[in-house]
């Protein structure tokens, strides 16, 4: 169920129009839908005469709204409900969320639903799990394979699957945290193949939770990359400086990838290698003239 807030007052209703399905979301309390089939539309009124129409089939982000709010809507496809009492999925990619690194941590759902496709690919270079972790994933969901970049952002064997069985793509942490995923949905979308996604606990969320710092008090999060050669942003760290300003805690992701190719297996980098690359990012930005509230090594927290 979707809820956005609007500001006028009618209750939300759904009509005919020819063999269309429409949802009326003129609403004060915001627009709803549930379990919407393929054809449905969502219509917005915009004024007395016209109205904004969102095609549900569509896997797009529509926005709109008004100087002081600006409103987006997420609309992708979805299978049913899956339940153990079905003999088998039907065919389609099923991204499924393992969790933050520890399968116990796995939802009953996301175990089903793997041990339930006929294929089954770890996805191997967004995110890792440790090797023991490795060891115990044939036990929790049967057997399966890593795929790395290429293969998942070139995914023509995978959707070649997925159009005629259910497939499993496995992934640490939650399945739509990488612009990767998302690239998947609209790709499906466009072949008409069944697509569903089962969350996961995100490394980010569990971060922030055990940090016992409040939640609503961290600023935008960075990620430290390796250094290529020459190629050494400082924007994340010009990031960290912002947020420092703006009193305001920051979650830094530590890059997995020397290479930048994703073909190999991950390495991910060690907080010292982390703060050894902040403080040549605090030097490359000293020289570039560029002034600092604050030294990296007096960062709290570092």
């Amino acid at each position: 169920m979707i809820s956005f807030g609007f500001p006028s007052e009618k209750i939300i209703s759904k009509l005919q129009s020819g063999s269309d399905k429409f949802i009326s979301a003129d609403t004060e309390i915001g627009i709803r839908r549930l379990f919407p089939s393929s054809d449905e539309k969502i219509l917005c009124s915009l004024d007395n005469q016209s109205y904004f129409v969102i095609s549900v089939k569509a896997a797009c982000t529509f926005l709109f709204g008004t100087s002081k709010c600006r409103i987006t809507f997420m609309m992708c496809r979805r299978l049913d409900p899956f339940t153990m009492t079905e003999e088998r999925l039907s065919a389609g990619l099923w991204l499924i969320g393992l969790g933050p690194g520890n399968l116990d941590h796995m939802s009953k759902k996301a175990i089903d639903v793997a041990r339930a496709c006929s294929e089954r690919f770890l996805e191997g270079y967004t995110a890792i799990l440790p090797p023991y972790q490795e060891d115990r994933l044939e036990d929790f969901v049967g057997k399966w394979e890593r795929i790395m970049r290429p293969l998942v952002e070139d995914p023509e064997k995978l959707l070649e699957l997925a159009k005629e069985e259910p497939v499993a793509l496995l992934i640490v942490g939650d399945p739509m945290q990488a612009t990767t995923h998302v690239d998947l949905e609209a790709r499906c979308d466009e072949l008409d193949i069944d697509f569903n996604i089962i969350p996961g606990i995100t490394a980010t969320a569990l971060a922030v939770s055990l940090s016992g710092l409040q939640s609503y008090r961290f600023g935008r999060q960075v990620t430290i990359p390796y250094s290529y050669g020459d190629y050494l942003p400082s924007s994340p760290l010009e990031m960290i400086y912002r947020n420092y300003d703006n009193n305001l805690h920051t979650l830094v992701l530590l890059d997995l990838d020397p290479t930048g190719m994703g073909v190999e297996k991950p390495t991910p980098m060690s907080p010292h290698d982390a703060f050894t690359i902040l403080q040549k990012m605090e030097k490359r930005m000293v020289e570039g003239g560029k002034k600092i509230s604050q030294s990296v090594k007096n960062l709290d927290g570092v």
